[in-house]
């Protein structure tokens, strides 16, 4: 029996192919590869090649190392291994001369980055001041959209289109039993993807507290059991991520005001709601709330989604005012006051009142906690960390990635940004394209775009073509009795190449992918309207949108190429 310790697993899927790969190295009966324990146990015959073992391991992108090999942690005992990460700075102690990368935040960036440096070779600190897994898996993305679809089934069982034929309930809605299921979820997924991994990689040390710079090679770290340690490092990542940004509206901080986490771990329904907001928390939360049962008023400072193209908010706009949500534009709070259980506030345009409040007008970077100007870091008018294409900030071996920086706060661009900074950190030259960058916002229904739009396009001196379809030309729409919204695209005069597109649709953010190939491939217009799409699917919608840049789709048969 031979025993393998594998790094750089990141599921079950890659254990498969590791074991296959395993498998065919000659003089291997079998293998069980266990991504949890990040361990290999293999069958072999006498005097199997170990080198070959771990080459096959290697070839697949990870590292095996054989169990029993001695280590310098073995060697040194835990003693060694203890200054080696943690005494005063010393970082070449106990390290065997590896790379050392600290690594600060344990989000999508932080992850993604600790993750790829260890298989490139390097030992890695990683420092987490709070809960391991960040916005995304906790407070963020995964609750969020649990919760959301949640609302949604509500909503379809006491309204759909089929109700003549079907008979709508009212749902009894047990928002703990809701919250209950949507925090086992939480933890049930912050466990495998975050917590798990991180156990059982050898490469990564996990240090519980808050740092700051005192230097541009070194941290201080206030531990959360007490005392503080020095981490001095070779290459650092900053990936502490955003919270909730706060405007400063008179009397608001003195009130028990929600944003998007207490929204989301909130045990009760208020039966009247208030937000503050037109972007994305703000609109997801707001429909959600009012599919469970509160009734709720947008306080919007211009449109929904204005910075968007202008049809986008509108359509939104308009599907929430049919299911009853009050969306009051071109209006904000000047004064904010709460008693006796009741918001109130003041408008230009009378008085809202609410049981709760949820503000969510934007995210501010994490950074004002780290003494950034200790190491020489810039940052710009609102705290973002000022990157270039390759994570590296303006002092040399200090990289970041993720919503503490200048980057869109997208999760997935979160990851491929902490994933090339570990390739950049070590040695390579790694670069993130964010010119064909899809976004997603789950209101139903969904808005999904990528590249350009009209206005960006002209602000960027390219003279531009477009063209929207109604959801009503879509017989995947029309056969659902939702005809709600439109697909637009956006092409470049004169080449006919596709440069944007917009959507609004129910599950606009599975066709938006397609839109991104369609981009990223250079296609034009006609090159798309060629193309084979299925019948009776939403993303049909894109074909036919590309055929009315030449012809009248109204005039062809209802599954015409």
């Amino acid at each position: 029996m031979t025993d393998l310790k594998i790094t750089g697993m990141t599921c079950d899927s890659c254990a498969a192919h590791v074991k296959e790969a395993l498998e065919k190295v000659p003089g291997v009966f079998s293998a069980v590869v266990s991504y949890a324990k990040g361990t290999a146990q293999l069958a072999t015959e006498l005097g199997t090649s170990p080198d070959a073992l771990t080459a096959a391991v290697a070839g697949l992108g990870y590292k095996a190392t054989l169990a029993d090999a001695p280590t310098a942690e073995k060697r040194g005992g835990l003693l060694d291994k203890a200054r080696g990460w943690l005494s005063g700075g010393d970082k070449s102690v106990g390290d065997g001369g590896k790379l050392h990368i600290a690594v600060i935040g344990s989000g999508g960036a932080a992850m993604a980055a600790a993750l790829k440096a260890a298989e490139q070779g390097a030992k890695v600190t990683l420092i987490e001041r709070g809960t391991i897994g960040g916005t995304c898996v906790n407070v963020g993305c995964v609750p969020s959209k649990i919760m959301i679809r949640a609302a949604h089934i509500a909503h379809l069982r006491r309204e759909s289109p089929f109700d003549d034929g079907i008979e709508a309930t009212v749902p009894a809605i047990d928002r703990r039993e809701l919250l209950a299921q949507q925090q086992a979820r939480v933890d049930e997924l912050r466990h495998a993807k975050y917590e798990g991994i991180l156990d059982s990689n050898p490469a990564i040390n996990v240090l519980q507290g808050e740092a700051r710079f005192k230097d541009g090679q070194s941290l201080a770290v206030g531990l959360n059991d007490g005392g503080e340690r020095a981490v001095v490092f070779d290459r650092c990542l900053v990936a502490t991520g955003a919270s909730a940004a706060v405007p400063p509206i008179p009397g608001l901080k003195d009130t028990p005001y929600w944003t998007s986490i207490e929204a989301l771990v909130s045990d009760t329904i208020p039966q009247r709601l208030a937000v503050i907001g037109s972007s994305v928390v703000a609109v997801e939360l707001a429909q959600a709330f009012a599919r469970l049962g509160s009734q709720v008023t947008i306080l919007a400072r211009s449109t929904l989604f204005f910075r968007e193209d202008p049809a986008i908010g509108e359509a939104v706009t308009a599907a929430f005012r049919a299911e009853g949500i009050k969306v009051l534009e071109h209006t904000q709070a000047s004064h904010v006051a709460y008693a006796d259980g009741e918001f109130l506030l003041t408008t230009g345009h009378g008085e809202v009142r609410a049981d709760k409040l949820l503000v969510a007008t934007g995210r501010a970077p994490n950074t004002h906690s780290l003494a950034l100007e200790a190491a020489g870091v810039t940052v710009n008018a609102q705290g973002a960390i000022v990157i270039d294409k390759f994570m590296r900030t303006s002092t040399p071996h200090v990289y970041a990635a993720g919503d503490c920086t200048d980057q869109p706060q997208f999760v997935y661009v979160a990851a491929a940004a902490g994933t090339r900074a570990a390739i950049n950190m070590t040695g390579g030259e790694a670069a993130i394209d964010l010119s064909v960058m899809p976004a997603v916002v789950f209101t139903d229904p969904q808005v999904a775009t990528v590249g350009y739009s009209e206005a960006q396009g002209h602000h960027d001196g390219i003279e531009t073509d477009s063209r929207l379809l109604t959801l009503d030309n879509v017989p995947r729409a029309l056969a659902n009795f939702d005809t709600r919204g439109f697909i637009k695209l956006v092409i470049e005069e004169g080449s006919g190449r596709l440069i944007g597109v917009q959507a609004v649709a129910p599950e606009a953010g599975e066709l938006i992918q397609t839109a991104v190939l369609a981009i990223r491939n250079r296609m034009t217009v006609q090159e798309l309207a060629d193309q084979l799409f299925p019948y009776l699917t939403m993303v049909e919608g894109l074909k036919l949108a590309a055929q009315t840049f030449s012809k009248d789709v109204t005039q062809l048969s209802c599954c015409a190429g």
